[in-house]
């Protein structure tokens, strides 16, 4: 049976004070909770090891940083989101094929960046099943096979989800405003 608990108050309270075993037994005793964490948030298993390596070496690094000893779990969770977002940017900007020549203007950079902002909030708001089957798919590009294998999922199981979870973005889309840019100090 696994341990579903934390690592204790005192313990954490020893690794903020700079107790080199209490570190290394915090760190181990969080990789569960951050690995199973990332595993939710990323796309793939790959990004997910990446992310929860990552938060664990910030809390090695930065322990001494916590205020509240008992505030571990949250601020490990914030951290593991932060690197998955940050490993989600990084892909799509491997997919911006809007060429250098282009300049766009003030307004138009604004409202790709708000449109861009309402669809990560929808794709966020998927169960997360269908959230990294999109985000493999669509996103990463991997194909139906490899996402299917990747997930140990059969491949009719794998387009069930990925046809959920792009008519849910795109209902979700079509229901939703556009935003625009707030224009102040402008008298029309």
């Amino acid at each position: 049976m696994t341990d579903h608990t934390w690592p204790d108050e005192r313990l954490v309270a020893a690794a903020r004070e700079g107790d080199a075993v209490a570190i290394a037994a915090l760190v181990s005793g969080s990789y569960p909770h951050v690995r199973r964490f990332a595993h939710t948030l990323c796309a793939s298993a790959e990004d997910a090891e990446d992310a929860a390596q990552e938060a664990l070496i910030i809390l090695y690094r930065k322990i001494g940083t916590l205020r509240a000893s008992g505030a571990l779990a949250s601020w490990m969770f914030r951290i593991v989101r932060n690197e998955c977002v940050r490993q989600w940017r990084m892909v799509t900007r491997q997919f911006d094929l809007m060429p250098d020549s282009v300049v766009a203007s003030a307004e138009d950079e604004a409202v790709q960046r708000l449109e861009a902002a309402r669809v990560a909030a929808v794709i966020a708001a998927l169960p997360a099943d269908q959230r990294r089957v999109l985000i493999m798919r669509d996103v990463q590009g991997y194909s139906g096979r490899m996402v299917a294998g990747m997930l140990g999922l059969s491949v009719a199981a794998m387009k069930s989800r990925l046809h959920r979870a792009r008519a849910t973005v795109q209902h979700q889309l079509r229901n939703t405003p556009h935003p625009t840019p707030e224009r102040s100090g402008q008298n029309d």
